[in-house]
């Protein structure tokens, strides 16, 4: 596997960032490594990329230690963090070239522009940094982290910034990258997880909350469907309860009924007979998906 983390711990003071995590994560996997603001992402990702060492337990990227290895771990790793600190009085192509050498690239100028390229770089990258929109930056961002051709990559919040055209070009990147290296991401947003993401792990305060690819965590919840209903007219949210099998009834919007259900028996063709003996005609009827987003809320639920 690329990733290794076993029984990591940070600590500030007698306050735990992390309190003896674990998991990992294997090549060719996108995982979203989630949380609420303070969860402790950021500092696994700085502890995955030697920016920090962890209180306690022990860490491997690619086979080399992070404590023991970390010239090597920085080699196999590219890392774009939440606060992109670039070289703003630097020009694209100049600052590209620099980081470039840094890591021994051969053919600086030819990867330069495969990056500039795969970036969407073009038509600014003869600009200075502190002139671009921050969504550009972003894009400087990223083609630093991939220019040495990293087996690993670790984004910290990657597309923030970006408008709706750049997203879709940044994430269909991100889709591409991770069919032959380990991408590990964190997000809020809650759809870009779904788009990318293969697998999803949630931390709040700490600690892993769970680990599930990510098709199995928006079934988590086995027991329940939710079915949303849309009549001719209004009903009474009270009758609607009365079904067998109906746990909720809400009314989202005017005639339209959000009901959660068992999954057994299925309440569809009470629903049809409901509403044969009510006097209302279904213009719509759906049984919807459980977001991401609320098993998000519900796992990290303060």
């Amino acid at each position: 596997m690329s990733i290794k983390v076993e029984y990591i711990t940070k600590m500030y003071g007698e306050q735990y960032a992390l309190d003896n995590i674990s998991f990992e994560v294997n090549t060719g996997e996108i995982v979203g490594f989630l949380g609420p603001n303070g969860a402790g992402k950021s500092t696994m990702m700085k502890i995955l990329t030697c920016y920090l060492p962890p209180s306690a337990g022990t860490a491997t990227v690619n086979g080399y230690n992070v404590m023991e290895n970390p010239i090597e771990v920085k080699k196999s790793v590219g890392y774009l963090p939440e606060h992109n600190p670039l070289y703003l009085d630097m020009y694209v192509k100049e600052y590209l070239e620099f980081i470039a050498r840094i890591h021994k690239v051969n053919s600086v100028k030819k990867r330069v522009a495969e990056m500039v390229e795969t970036t969407g770089l073009q038509v600014e990258q003869h600009k200075k940094i502190g002139a671009l929109s921050k969504g550009y930056r972003q894009r400087v961002g990223l083609a630093q982290a991939l220019i040495h051709d990293p087996e690993v990559l670790i984004l910290d919040e990657p597309t923030t910034g970006l408008d709706p055209n750049q997203l879709e070009e940044i994430r269909r990147l991100i889709k591409n990258i991770g069919r032959q290296k380990t991408v590990m991401l964190s997000t809020h947003i809650m759809q870009e997880v779904e788009l990318l993401c293969s697998r999803v792990i949630i931390i709040d305060k700490g600690k892993i909350v769970t680990d599930k690819e990510t098709g199995a965590l928006q079934q988590a919840d086995e027991n329940r469907i939710i079915i949303v209903v849309e009549f001719d007219k209004t009903t009474s949210i009270d009758a609607l309860k009365q079904i067998g099998g109906v746990l909720e009834a809400v009314e989202t919007k005017t005639n339209t009924y959000q009901i959660v259900s068992e999954t057994s028996p299925d309440i569809r063709p009470a629903l049809f007979r409901f509403a044969v003996d009510n006097k209302l005609s279904i213009l719509e009827m759906q049984r919807e998906e459980l977001k991401l987003e609320d098993v998000f809320k519900k796992l990290t639920k303060k």
